[in-house]
């Protein structure tokens, strides 16, 4: 066994197709298949099921292989990072994934503060859902993750970073701005903006599950997953919408809206950051860590 035999099939499976991993790894179709075939015979086992042309699934032995990959991969890069610091060097590769609310407006300041700081280390910023978040720090695609701390899953580990609350947006004036307390009835009045049921771990199931539970009529006018779009139709009259803020941060404060608190009806929840329980961390991993929470 070679150790670009490793990185070929590693990359094939991740990818599911010859032709995307001979991309990855710099070499032709033809090659890659031979590596592959090298493996299979040397192994006495076939790694890949080929299911018509192009798909492929990996057998039973296959997936016991990638985890074998996948481990010693993440050693190696693990290891580049030991040496990096055993010998003094602040450099290597951060990647981070989080929302685009979060990207836009609560990163900026430690990230530039850090890339002032450290120079020398390469960043990866990926705008993704919470759930493609967590997906993304599981498969160790990321080394952190930024979600709602509600929404960690028990195998990763995680720090409270920001709270955050769940307000109303409604256009100024509002008839629901007179209220004492927005109960859910008051809400099944008017329509609403939410998240696409495509996206999940947005509150949305919630809050059809308690109108459908009191027997409420309602209307949802438009689906929208982003909250700055969502805060547009808000405030044009279109319909009412939920979002869920840090506290005293300036988010949508150029849009002529009203921000109703939620509390009574949602608990208060905090912004997270994630990672594998069993990611070695070096030292410009921890500095990142240490840099972002001291900035609160």
């Amino acid at each position: 066994m070679e150790w670009q035999q490793i990185l070929g099939f590693y990359h094939t499976a991740r990818l599911g197709s010859f032709t995307r991993a001979a991309e990855a790894t710099f070499r032709t179709q033809s090659a890659l298949s031979q590596q592959i075939k090298a493996l299979e015979e040397e192994f006495g086992s076939a790694l890949f099921e080929r299911i018509g042309k192009k798909k492929l699934k990996l057998t039973q032995a296959g997936e016991r292989f990638y985890r074998f990959a996948d481990s010693v991969l993440r050693r190696l890069e693990d290891l580049q990072e030991e040496l990096n610091d055993l010998g003094g060097q602040q450099k290597g590769l951060l990647k981070l994934a989080a929302p685009f609310t979060t990207l836009y407006h609560l990163l900026p300041g430690a990230l530039g503060q850090y890339m002032e700081e450290l120079h020398e280390v390469e960043l990866t910023l990926l705008d993704r859902s919470q759930e493609r978040v967590v997906r993304l720090v599981r498969d160790g695609e990321v080394d952190f993750g930024f979600v709602l701390e509600s929404l960690v899953p028990k195998d990763l580990a995680s720090i409270r970073w920001k709270r955050v609350e769940t307000v109303l947006m409604v256009p100024p004036s509002h008839p629901l701005t007179e209220a004492r307390r927005v109960g859910m009835d008051d809400l099944a009045k008017y329509p609403l903006i939410l998240p696409p049921k495509t996206v999940k771990s947005t509150g949305r199931e919630s809050v059809e599950e308690r109108l459908r539970g009191l027997g409420l009529e309602y209307r949802i006018v438009m689906e929208s997953s982003n909250v700055e779009l969502s805060s547009l139709y808000v405030e044009m009259g279109l319909g009412i919408s939920f979002a869920t803020v840090v506290r005293d941060l300036p988010v949508l404060k150029q849009r002529k809206l009203e921000f109703i608190p939620m509390d009574h009806l949602f608990e208060p929840d905090h912004i997270a950051v994630v990672t594998r329980k069993d990611k070695v961390l070096s030292s410009y991993k921890q500095r990142f860590l240490s840099m972002l929470i001291d900035r609160g």
